[in-house]
């Protein structure tokens, strides 16, 4: 293949585009003419479908073999089974728990220990905990989310804000966390020192997330006495138990799913609050619910392998390089180079991992301390990705809770509050050290 005709710049984004249009453009169309579902009319793997199409019609340098071969090993790889599988596993905890009595026992025990004005914010500051300690936002949505999910049903609280609470609270570990692969490779890209890029973060991040708390207790909530609590049963309640500790503990989080899978049958089959096939059909049915996100996930992946491809990556670096004139400029530059790129592939790994060469690079020339590169790359790659629909914690959600992603997106209080706590650090040179 040539290379030189593969380099199509700005128009190899073009299909995410249209895929951003048909679903985004369409939900938010219907949503303004008051459309029951404005989001379920034109579907996200229709929309990801129309994007296939375009990026096959791109570049006819490659043939259609070779575009399809790249499509379908980009689908296929490893990371994105893997996301697929956390899916699945997470669509047959929530059922199998559901099936056993946990769904409702959690819910009230949950009901009596905690004022439902404080459910919002109390799911925030664990998912923030959970993800501290583990290291990873999937891994901690994937745990947390059919918990928070249940309760907020149970209590008959806001189900999309549960939701942004729990991929806020997840995304906050994931920046901040040592062992999280985003914190390692923006550290490590930018030549800073884990400790000294924590600090610099988390004094970013800090106001953002009082702020969010404060909101989410606001919102959150149906007010203390809206809501009678039921019966629990601490056994029943063992399942979700389980996958929170395990997940603390740093197990692989399908493994977790899978343990709490088994746990919800033994408990279900010896306490008999459910039979063998009615577990059995419970998880199936959970799985079940999950075939549209990973399909979507799948698809997503495909288009990305071809719009690397196409040159779409390199062309993005270089144009957002080639605008940077001043210090203050070269940090807001170096942000969204990490932000966009991230959103774009929908992996801020990735996208840090190909963003701090140039950033360091970049830090040099305008004196721009490493911890502070770290930071700015590893916050706004966390934060853009978690902002949009086609992201894993965001499909996870919508498919869980049945919402848009838009009614997420309207209560991501911490997620847009660090945008805006990182704009003003970088607008007024807070926390500025030049090397």
């Amino acid at each position: 293949m040539d290379r030189q005709k593969k380099n199509m710049g700005a128009v190899a984004f073009l299909p995410l585009i249209v895929f951003l249009v048909c679903y985004v453009g369409c939900g938010i169309t219907f949503t303004l003419l008051g459309a029951d579902e404005p989001f379920g009319k034109f579907p996200r793997h229709v929309a990801l479908l129309a994007g296939c199409a375009v990026v096959l019609l791109l570049n006819r340098g490659i043939g259609v073999q070779d575009k399809l071969n790249i499509m379908t090993t980009s689908m296929g790889n490893s990371g994105v089974m893997m996301i697929v599988l956390i899916y699945l596993m997470a669509g047959g905890f929530q059922g199998a728990a559901a099936a056993m009595g946990g769904k409702d026992s959690v819910v009230n025990l949950c009901l009596h220990f905690i004022p439902v004005k404080l459910l919002v914010p109390g799911v925030f500051l664990m998912c923030c905990f959970i993800s501290t300690s583990i290291g990873t936002s999937m891994g901690t949505i994937a745990a947390m989310a059919p918990i928070a999910i249940n309760v907020a049903q149970g209590a008959h609280l806001n189900v999309a804000v549960v939701g942004a609470a729990v991929i806020g609270g997840s995304y906050f570990g994931d920046n901040l966390s040592m062992i999280s692969d985003t914190t390692i490779s923006a550290a490590e890209g930018c030549g800073s020192e884990m400790k000294d890029k924590f600090k610099m973060n988390f004094f970013i991040a800090l106001p953002a997330a009082i702020v969010a708390m404060i909101l989410y207790s606001i919102f959150g909530g149906v007010g203390s006495g809206a809501i009678e609590a039921g019966s629990y049963s601490i056994i029943e309640v063992l399942p979700y138990f389980i996958v929170l500790i395990a997940a603390l503990m740093g197990v692989n989080v399908a493994v977790v799913l899978f343990v709490g899978i088994l746990a919800s049958g033994i408990i279900g089959l010896c306490v008999g609050s459910c039979g063998f096939f009615e577990w059995i059909q419970a998880i199936g049915s959970g799985m079940s619910d999950m075939f549209s996100i990973s399909i979507v996930a799948i698809l997503v992946s495909g288009i990305i392998g071809l719009v690397r491809e196409y040159g779409g990556v390199e062309w993005l670096v270089g144009a957002i390089s080639s605008k940077i004139k001043s210090r203050r400029g070269a940090e807001y530059g170096i942000g969204l180079m990490s932000g966009i790129l991230s959103a774009a592939m929908v992996n801020n790994t990735i996208a840090i991992i190909v963003t701090c060469p140039i950033a360091k690079e970049i830090g040099e020339k305008y004196k721009i301390a490493p911890k502070r590169l770290a930071s700015l790359v590893d916050i706004f790659a966390c934060a853009f990705i978690a902002l949009m629909p086609h992201d894993g914690g965001m499909l996870m959600i919508t498919a869980l809770a049945d919402v848009s992603p838009l009614n997420v997106l309207k209560y991501s209080f911490y997620m847009f509050g660090l945008i805006i706590a990182t704009c003003v650090t970088i607008q007024f040179g807070l926390m500025d050290k030049k090397n």
